[in-house]
């Protein structure tokens, strides 16, 4: 009886000891995750700043312009994003390494990850410089496809620098270090937004090279963040101790097929989601003409915390391969359950500023420019109600996609999406939308269905995955 009076005390007391350690490794995970996520999100931030304040120096010469803008972007972004998308797998790579200690196979990751930038980057612009006969095939404006071809003749030649770039921030990110990719975006949105202006305007002596300027601006600017980029990988601490260009004409055959193996099934599901929300916008434009507005202004709107929950993800994936490196199981599940409810504590937030502020965001875009503005408004904030709570399902999603990828699975991830967005998500918003009253809203509420089902799927999945997960050492085969 003494035996156990003296137990049951000891027994608390571990439980104790074992509760504080806990507590201890969450608060170091959600410390170590925030300090890697900030720089991650602001930089993303910075990017869609860098798209806006171009589209509105180019609106000023008109809105052919920014029509002709619009249709480059069918050909040139599509390209770009598939191959962000491929290169996505860098960060998994060289995160894992990094968790491992291995310096050769981060070196190596960055490596072929330049190599396979390269390789992208020709037919991207090959498609571009080709737009104007792929616009025209599509029955596009002849006037507006004109235009769009001045621009991809400017705007193409930076593919090769912007894949390049994405691939350092993809190194510096997984070594724990991407505070220098949000110096060069940061510095990159004045320089871009003057040098646009003044190539596309002919101003300070420069020739008038119009929408050709400004595609133009755009490239050079991409060149310049690529050797920033270039110049803290091989001249800064900490990038230097790893000797980048060390053997850099080395091509590794073995690194590269595992790299679009485990990168190919996420450029498919980044087409497969975009694929979604453009068929959305048709089936708004079926709708009426105002519904059409309020789901672009909608849209427009949600993307900045779409961006954050991004950025987030990115550092799951980069804190994943960190534990995988280790070798570290609990500390896998931890970093992905920690990044989750950061990522659903930022948009949950994000969300209840844009429910507060919804007419005033709507007017914003709006005012009395229509007229029927008033309607118009009434539906943009509607729809901005219902989106709210998407962009917390959404982050859900995003995030539990980037912890899988520091896990490298992407094809299980890639079925998924297929699933919920093509034959959960869009079906639901063509019936709510088109068969129903709900008209525009039943797009959002078809969107939210389809991603609260992808986001259950992925959460299951990493959880599964986490629990049962055991490093095998060939993942860091020379």
């Amino acid at each position: 009886m003494a035996k156990t009076t003296e137990t049951n005390p000891i027994s608390a007391s571990r439980h104790a000891v074992t509760k504080r350690a806990v507590i201890h490794h969450l608060a170091v995970e959600l410390s170590e995750t925030a300090k890697l996520a900030l720089p991650m999100a602001l930089t993303q931030l910075g990017q869609i700043a860098i798209m806006s304040i171009d589209l509105a120096i180019i609106g000023r010469a008109g809105s052919e312009a920014v029509a002709a803008v619009a249709l480059a972007g069918r050909v040139y972004f599509v390209g770009v994003a598939f191959g962000m998308g491929l290169l996505g797998a860098i960060a998994a790579f060289a995160a894992q390494a990094f968790g491992a200690n291995n310096l050769d196979v981060a070196r190596r990751s960055l490596r072929m990850g330049l190599w396979a930038a390269l390789v992208l980057s020709v037919p991207i612009i090959a498609f571009g410089l080709c737009g104007e006969r792929i616009l025209l095939a599509l029955g596009q404006n002849p006037g507006a496809v004109r235009l769009a071809q001045q621009y991809l003749l400017g705007l193409t030649w930076g593919a090769a620098p912007a894949l390049w770039f994405q691939v350092i921030r993809s190194f510096m990110g997984a070594v724990n270090r991407p505070q220098p990719v949000l110096w060069i975006t940061l510095a990159a949105i004045p320089a871009n937004a003057l040098l646009v202006y003044l190539l596309m305007y002919g101003k300070l002596g420069l020739p008038r090279l119009e929408v050709f300027g400004a595609g133009l601006a755009i490239t050079l600017v991409n060149c310049a963040m690529f050797l920033a980029g270039l110049w803290f990988a091989t001249m800064h601490r900490p990038f230097r101790d790893y000797h980048v260009f060390a053997r850099i004409w080395r091509f590794d055959w073995p690194l590269m097929r595992e790299l679009i193996v485990i990168g190919m099934p996420i450029s498919i599901a980044s087409l497969i989601e975009s694929g979604l929300y453009s068929a959305a916008s048709l089936l708004a434009g079926l709708i009426s003409t105002s519904a059409l507005a309020a789901h672009q202004i909608a849209y427009q709107v949600l993307a900045i915390p779409f961006m954050i929950s991004f950025g987030v993800s990115m550092t799951a994936a980069v804190r994943v391969g960190h534990g995988v490196g280790r070798n570290d199981g609990p500390g896998i599940k931890r970093a992905g359950v920690v990044a989750m409810l950061l990522g659903v504590a930022v948009a949950t937030m994000l969300a209840l500023a844009v429910i507060a502020a919804r007419f005033e965001i709507a007017e914003l875009f709006l005012g009395e420019s229509t007229s029927d503005a008033s309607a118009t408004i009434e539906l943009v904030a509607t729809l901005l109600l219902v989106g709210a709570s998407f962009v917390v399902i959404s982050a859900v999603q995003i995030i539990a996609a980037g912890g899988l990828r520091g896990l490298k699975d992407t094809r299980v991830p890639l079925l998924f999406a297929a699933i919920a967005y093509w034959l959960i998500g869009l079906p639901l918003s063509y019936l709510l939308s088109l068969k129903t009253s709900l008209g525009a809203i039943g797009i959002w509420v078809g969107l939210a269905i389809g991603t609260t089902v992808c986001a259950g799927l992925l959460v299951l999945r990493f959880r599964l995955l986490a629990n049962k997960f055991a490093l095998p050492i060939q993942h860091f085969s020379a």
